[in-house]
């Protein structure tokens, strides 16, 4: 093997590649520039919308009461709902989001209270809709608080102490580093966007090399080279690869800036210190997590390579990788769900290993077992994808494919 002539292939692919401006955006731009506006954008926008919607005065329906003076006069008392007459349609209105939440009071519900009666209170919500659950909540609080002063109120009468409905008291402590829980709970945003740009990046480096070879014409000329077709496809997929990991670096360092900057502003105006804001990437978890992602994108750069080399055009091209996009980038949103633990199994199922292996990292743990078994299955699958790329330009069927 040649590698004088597999590195002047790849200089002759980087040098034309940086000249298309579609590589250089998904290489560079994209990364760059949607990784703060997707992390700072969408949780600047997230919490504006979140604490217009806490300081938004709900207004919540009263149904019956009348014979209740007592409590009713506690609720228009709150400033923080707004009460509204009865309507026999109230569960529409909430559904029509006109109000946000109902109360049913029983029947001389302040004689029951006062008699030491049972009595039952409803509140109707809509479980679908945020605005609807505040309400709900102040509704739930209001008559939480209601009935702990009417039990305090009855111990006092009987000289009884607070503590036989309350005999000990639960507390929990955290003993995890705010650090650890805000990466707990970010940590697998980091895995998602680094795959979605490893993918992205070696695209339409993969497309242009191929198919955009064929479009071109040039493809012929490229072969009757004096380089061998092993050292040809070489040369391509370490381009190919160039990118990807190009643009899985930025992401990353992009990332790594961005929750910098967030704790920096957090630390410098935020009142109180919000785990969230707490997330902190260690260089030794970027270091680790692009050493994971490396077998990936050699598995990606092959097979997106080997792909795209089937399409006679680049529009075709482009049709058969959209929808590997999305097989790709489903595994990477299983590992955002709740209770997707890292195992054997999963270990050997590609992008969702390192995934997971990568969310568990940029939290702080480091399970060394699963580290070496997701990266040699991981490099296994690279192999296989570059061994594969290798056969298919070796054909002439599928290079010259009509």
């Amino acid at each position: 093997m040649s590698w004088r002539n597999i590195a002047t292939v790849y200089r002759k692919e980087l040098r034309d590649s940086l000249r298309d401006r579609r590589t250089v955006v998904s290489m560079i731009v994209v990364p760059v520039v949607l990784m703060p506006l997707l992390t700072i954008g969408l949780g600047v926008l997230s919490v504006a919308l979140f604490g217009r919607a806490m300081q938004e005065i709900p207004a919540v329906m009263v149904l019956g009461g009348e014979d209740s003076p007592q409590v009713l006069a506690a609720l228009r008392a709150r400033g923080d709902i707004q009460i509204v007459p009865g309507r026999p349609d109230y569960t529409q209105e909430i559904l029509d989001r006109k109000i946000r939440a109902a109360v049913e009071i029983p029947r001389d519900f302040d004689g029951a209270v006062a008699r030491g009666e049972p009595a039952t209170v409803r509140i109707y919500m809509d479980a679908g809709e945020l605005k609807s659950g505040f309400g709900a909540d102040r509704l739930q609080r209001f008559f939480g608080d209601f009935r702990e002063r009417t039990v305090h109120r009855r111990l006092e009468a009987r000289q009884i102490p607070n503590t036989l409905v309350e005999p000990f008291r639960i507390e929990q402590t955290n003993i995890a580093s705010p650090e650890k829980v805000g990466g707990a709970l970010l940590g697998g945003l980091v895995p998602y966007f680094v795959v979605l740009f490893c993918v992205t990046g070696a695209m339409y480096p993969a497309i242009d090399l191929t198919a955009g070879e064929k479009e071109r014409g040039t493809i012929e000329t490229i072969l009757c080279s004096p380089v061998s077709r092993v050292h040809l496809v070489l040369g391509k997929f370490f381009m190919v690869l160039t990118a990807s990991l190009f643009a899985a670096a930025l992401s990353m360092a992009s990332m790594a800036l961005t929750f910098s900057a967030v704790r920096a502003f957090a630390a410098r105006f935020a009142q109180s210190d919000a785990t969230a804001l707490a997330v902190r990437i260690s260089p030794l978890a970027i270091v680790a997590v692009f050493l994971m992602i490396v077998p990936l994108s050699v598995f990606f750069s092959a097979a997106l390579l080997a792909i795209a080399l089937f399409a006679k055009s680049y529009k075709e091209a482009q049709s058969y990788l959209a929808p590997l996009l999305t097989v790709v980038i489903l595994p990477a949103v299983v590992s955002l769900l709740p209770g997707v633990e890292l195992n054997v199994p999963l270990s050997l199922v590609p992008v969702l290993n390192t995934s997971l292996v990568s969310k568990e990292i940029v939290a702080g743990t480091y399970h060394w077992n699963y580290l070496m078994l997701i990266f040699g299955s991981s490099c296994v699958y690279a192999a296989v994808a570059l061994w594969v790329a290798v056969k298919l330009f070796q054909r002439e069927e599928v290079l010259f494919r009509t």
